[in-house]
């Protein structure tokens, strides 16, 4: 009966790999077994996990198999802890919490079974890692392991150190990791050379520890050993049973039991060799471990560098012979192998002549031999290309490089041409001459439907623009700037914007190029195109005629492209006489009359699309044309715009204008005239007619009276008579006033101004203000400045309200005030009745 329990053990454990027993595991004490809680076996629990219909089925599964691995930890049963711990780290991997598992771990791994070692120390690899201070728990036990001698279990000790170890555990362990670097199995030796890596990772100063194995390992002619003792006494048994036994029946019973038991005492070791062969795998282990020791050691670095002949002879009989056929990849050998002896090969050569003169041919060699066909042939053939791009490489090879990525371009592999095109992005720089031969591929990759395509070949195309093919480079970018899609269209108009500036032949194709970006992509264009854009066509007064044209007709054919209208409104406003005189030669004839350039310039006041920017544009146009479209004698006010100098010394100018300042400051009389008489009297001293003086008829005091006869416009109304303000409300020192305004284009709109001031010797605090008006009306609150009143008269809180009476009917005010003031809170509410008649007739 016990052995059929143990028989059946065996084969729930043969569901997962680790989960199973040894032959000691799989017997048991029968009574022991039946006070154990029963639970499901691993495969029983992945199954009905899986079948699960909801998440709720799932976690209530979950959650009662985790009550009897609990139950079971509880217990202390030593024979199937291994097993519940599988089912655990089951658990932990679909996202739910096992952290009671840890101590479990630690348990397993001190044990002297292989079975509960391999599961313990796949549940630390799992559940434990730097931020756990059980992890360091284990060191003594991994240490121990490690000096055992025993490969499957050192194997285990290795990958577990090499996955979750800490700089701790790294600087106690080295130099365990030392001694089986040079450890005649290349199964330990290789997962030592890994662990290495991570030790040199954590722990950068110990490279000193690693740099003499490193360098005799790579001094080793790399073959693996013959079949170890245990393998070849497998062996030789299996040769002798099948020659020796009796009846062919009895004879399949006995190898079958044989090789069952052969098989779980050496699954962890390496396939066995019938002779002495290659192993690549020691190798490329050794060539990443100096990798990082070079990359974070100077003393390793200079040590590595007299071993430049050996790396390239190795790199040449891999590349001519190879190593063996298992590692080749479509053709390549081993181009994992190479890929990182050219990495090795590129850190050694930066900066170094000897180094990079000594690899020259070899990746001369290799760039030309290696088959592109096949993507591992790129991939080692793109190493080389770093290679040579890092190294002090000879100019022909530098075009070599080139003309490789230039390859690239065309392959039909996106990811390929990706890469290429980054690569000849960073060599652009230094070798422009080279990467320009390939201008017209990375133009046709402007094309691309792939986003990260696109942006890679326009970063590329505008750093291949220059002064000898900037025309033939623009024309490509606008036209790929119509078509792009919007998240490039602002690099694209700002690429061709700085590269116009720079390489522009002419004036008139800056000018051209400008507004073909405007009218494209307009809304995508710096903050600065505008201000860049006027001061161009102010320093070329030859096109002065030409450029308002031109703009005039852009703008009349589209008014949504902003900075376009407010460089047209700006040069309408600046040059509209050479508009309107219609004297340009280099475009076809337009008449154009004053009645269309305004009816224009009001389309543009009154989009919805123009912005309080555009607005302030189009209306400093508008001021300007009624002066110089009516040839009024005051056109000196309004004269035209003084170009400015970009690149003069801006201190010496405001030097000099505080200098003439001081001077007219000390030189004026003080005035004891009103400010708008002195305005009208600017005027008259404009009209310059004789040297009398001749006051004016006495004007309106209102505000806007002096700008309406300053400007001479008829066409405006006058003002309406002020509103008097109203206090409203008052209460230790607490004020409140109402002023009013309706808009002259609005008259059924009042908009009354809410001011709360505070002349007390407290702070008002959390201040709030509401209103309600009657049904007929319709009120809206903006929101207030502020929410607090200073004391002493501070800046008070001011909240605007808009109350629409188109009827005129009589405005009534309910208001309720509530505020903190001396650390009370205060709620007022009134109405207010005796609003002025004129707030509302």
């Amino acid at each position: 009966m016990l052995n059929r329990k143990g028989r059946r053990w065996g084969a729930d454990a043969c569901v997962v790999g680790f989960s199973g027993g040894g032959v000691g595991a799989e017997f048991g004490d029968p009574l022991r077994e039946r006070m154990v809680v029963p639970s499901l076996k691993l495969q029983d629990l992945i199954e009905e996990i899986r079948g699960a219909k909801t998440q709720a089925q799932e976690r209530e599964v979950i959650q009662k198999e985790c009550a009897h691995i609990r139950a079971s930890f509880r217990d202390g049963d030593p024979v199937h802890r291994h097993r519940q711990l599988a089912k655990l780290l089951y658990v932990h991997m679909l996202g739910y919490p096992a952290h009671f598992g840890q101590m479990e771990c630690l348990k397993l791994i001190a044990s002297s079974r292989f079975t509960d070692k391999r599961v313990g120390y796949l549940g630390a690899m799992l559940l434990l890692d730097e931020r756990h201070d059980a992890h360091l728990l284990i060191t003594n036990s991994i240490k121990n392991d490690l000096s055992q001698g025993i490969q499957p279990v050192q194997g285990l000790a290795l990958c577990t150190l090499s996955t979750m170890g800490s700089a701790e555990m790294c600087r106690d362990l080295a130099p365990e990791v030392e001694k089986l670097l040079l450890q005649p199995s290349p199964y330990v030796r290789k997962k030592a050379i890994l662990t290495a890596v991570h030790m040199i990772r954590k722990v950068p100063e110990l490279s000193s520890v690693f740099l003499p194995p490193c360098a005799q390992l790579l001094h080793e002619r790399h073959h693996g050993k013959a079949v170890g003792p245990p393998i070849l006494c497998f062996r030789s048994m299996d040769r002798r049973i099948e020659n020796r036994m009796g009846t062919p029946a009895h004879r399949r019973r006995v190898v079958h039991t044989h090789r069952h038991t052969r098989n779980r005492l050496s699954c962890p070791w390496p396939p066995p060799f019938t002779s002495p062969t290659l192993t690549p795998g020691i190798l490329l282990g050794t060539i990443t471990l100096i990798t990082e020791l070079c990359e974070r050691s100077p003393a390793a670095l200079r040590h590595f560098r007299k071993v430049v002949p050996q790396l390239v002879h190795i790199l040449r009989t891999l590349v001519t012979m190879g190593y063996s056929t298992e590692h080749s990849i479509s053709g390549v050998s081993d181009p994992f192998l190479q890929v990182q002896i050219l990495r090795l090969l590129r850190i050694l050569g930066r900066n170094h002549e000897e180094s990079s003169e000594t690899m020259n041919d070899l990746l001369a060699q290799v760039a030309t031999n290696t088959d592109t066909s096949r993507n591992a042939g790129n991939a080692v053939l793109f190493e080389t290309v770093l290679t040579i791009m890092d190294i002090r490489s000879a100019a022909g090879l530098r075009v070599l490089a080139v003309n490789i990525l230039g390859r690239f371009l065309l392959n039909s592999d996106r990811n390929i041409r990706y890469v290429a095109l980054t690569s000849l992005l960073r060599l652009v720089q230094s070798d422009h001459s080279a990467v320009q031969r390939h201008r017209p591929t990375v133009v046709e990759c402007l094309r691309e439907t792939d986003a990260s395509l696109s942006r890679r070949a326009l970063e590329l195309s505008l750093a291949l623009v220059n002064s000898s093919n900037v025309r033939a480079m623009m024309q490509e970018l606008q036209a790929f700037l119509e078509s792009c899609p919007p998240d490039l269209r602002a690099d694209c108009a700002s690429g061709i914007l700085l590269a116009a500036e720079r390489f522009a032949p002419t004036k008139r194709w800056h000018i051209d190029t400008i507004l073909h970006v405007l009218t494209t992509a307009g809304t995508h264009v710096r903050d600065d195109a505008v201000a860049n854009l006027t001061q161009l066509i102010g320093g070329a007064q030859e096109l002065h005629a030409y450029s308002v044209r031109r703009l005039y007709n852009a703008l009349a054919e589209d008014i949504s492209q902003q900075p376009l209208v407010q460089v047209a409104a700006w040069c309408i406003g600046e040059y509209g006489d050479l508009l309107l005189a219609g004297n340009c030669e280099e475009i076809e004839p337009l008449q154009v009359d004053e009645e269309e350039v305004l009816a224009l310039l009001e389309k543009v006041l009154q989009s919805h699309m123009s912005l309080p920017a555009t607005r302030g544009y189009a209306l400093t146009a508008l001021m300007k044309l009624s002066t110089r479209l009516c040839g009024d004698n005051k056109a000196a006010i309004l004269e035209k715009m003084p170009l400015v100098e970009r690149d003069g010394p801006q201190a010496d100018e405001e030097a000099k204008e505080s200098k003439e300042a001081a001077q007219l400051s000390e030189a004026a009389p003080v005035p004891t005239e009103p400010q708008a008489s002195q305005l009208l009297d600017l005027l008259d001293l404009l009209d310059g007619a004789s040297g009398d003086v001749q006051h004016p008829p006495h004007l309106d005091p209102s505000p806007g009276g002096a700008l309406v006869h300053l400007l001479d416009l008829p066409c405006v109304p006058p003002p309406p008579a002020p509103i008097p303000d109203l206090k409203v409300f008052e209460r230790e020192g607490v004020q409140l006033n109402l002023s009013f305004i309706r808009p002259p284009e609005n008259p059924a709109l009042l908009l009354i101004t809410i001011t709360a001031t505070n002349f007390s010797e407290g702070d008002v605090t959390h201040f709030i203000c509401q209103a309600a008006v009657p049904k007929s009306l319709q009120l809206q609150l903006q929101a207030p400045s502020g929410n607090t009143v200073p004391a002493r008269g501070g800046l008070p809180i001011t909240q605007l309200f808009r109350i629409l009476n188109p009827n005129k009917a009589p405005l009534r005010l309910k208001l309720r005030l509530t505020y903190d003031h001396f650390h009370q809170s205060v709620q007022e509410i009134f109405e207010v009745n005796n609003l002025p008649v004129e707030s509302w007739q």
